[in-house]
């Protein structure tokens, strides 16, 4: 898949090609032959443009795959294989076919989309809260669209600082899936009144919010904040089909209210974090294999015109997630073509 145009609208500005060459591995690359890839709240801002202004179309998308070697350079081969399995981060996932950097692949046990949960929406959960949230025992913890990619990640991953943990979701079934992994409180914003909740049953306020919702649910957080709250802004999913990227929210009195709580608001993008990925990536790995993280996958059993299969399939996954349907991370599977041409 190939950014033709740059534009909110992925069907927009993304075509799919199917003339592209299989690329050529250097000397310490792998090639991957993609099987599953993730998708991103993020992927539209990629293809809008909005990450780095110097990138011209065309140009690839897609931030991340699971898949297996099928070819390498010769220093590569020092430390892997054909037919291994590896997991990495990088931009032109959304192919049959991906060179990658060895030193940036992740070798796995398997070839799982469980696996592509944690690479960015999993990492960027352990790594902010960490970094970021100062999360201890006894603290309250909001997460917005808390039933999404990441969001099930800072659920669990809180709820192992011994921290009660309040999700918002836009469904019963997404409520249900929050307290099978711990939430304490789900909240479903349609039929229930957010501000209402918190301010019923948290009066003293909640020390951390991991938000990602923008728009009015930023400033419903910000409120909603304890004395030295702190608040950290993963994205604001909300804005990103709008032509500026943003839904307004109401900045101006914001010093004020920062002020008088002495609360914090932090920005986290995990490019900047890239030093702490490796032992992000390698705890949560260990986690999930002894069971003790969920990685729920939404392969798209349950929209309209069923399995994401294929990469034509991207952009129904693109639009499915920004209905809000999905329950846990997105995947795509590509399964292996007959006519592959390797």
């Amino acid at each position: 898949l190939e950014a033709t145009a740059l534009s909110p609208d992925f069907r927009e500005a993304v075509a799919l090609r199917r003339d592209a060459p299989v690329p050529l591995p250097g000397d310490g690359d792998l090639l991957v032959r993609n099987r599953f890839v993730g998708i991103n709240a993020s992927d539209i801002n990629y293809s809008a443009g909005r990450y780095d202004a110097s990138v011209k179309p065309p140009f690839d998308v897609g931030f991340e795959g699971v898949g297996d070697v099928v070819a390498l350079g010769l220093s590569a081969s020092a430390h892997f294989s054909v037919g291994q399995a590896v997991a990495y981060i990088k931009a032109g996932s959304f192919a049959e076919y991906t060179v990658v950097p060895a030193k940036e692949a992740v070798p796995l046990p398997s070839v799982k989309p469980e696996f592509l949960t944690l690479m960015v929406s999993g990492a960027t959960a352990y790594i902010s809260l960490k970094e970021l949230g100062e999360l201890s025992e006894g603290r309250k913890v909001l997460v917005t669209a808390a039933a999404g990619g990441t969001g099930q990640f800072a659920v669990q991953l809180a709820k192992r600082a011994k921290c009660h943990v309040i999700g918002t979701c836009s469904s019963d079934e997404k409520g249900g899936f929050l307290k099978s992994i711990g939430c304490d409180r789900a909240i479903n914003y349609k039929t229930e009144n957010v501000e209402s909740v918190l301010r019923k049953h948290y009066p003293e306020g909640v020390d951390v919010v991991y938000e990602s919702v923008g728009g009015k649910m930023f400033d419903l957080a910000v409120n909603s904040l304890a004395t030295k709250g702190r608040l950290i802004v993963i994205g604001f999913i909300a804005g990103y089909q709008s032509p500026t990227g943003l839904q307004p929210v109401k900045a101006e009195f914001l010093p004020a209210k920062l002020l008088k709580k002495s609360a914090s608001i932090r920005g986290f993008f995990l490019n900047h974090y890239l030093s702490e990925y490796k032992m992000a990536l390698k705890h949560l790995l260990e986690m999930y294999e002894k069971g003790e993280l969920v990685c729920e996958v939404d392969l798209g059993d349950m929209s309209p015109e069923g399995k994401f299969i294929g990469l034509e399939s991207v952009f129904r996954a693109v639009d499915y997630m920004y209905m809000g349907k999905n329950i846990g991370k997105i995947v795509v599977e590509l399964p292996h073509s007959v006519n592959s041409k390797l």
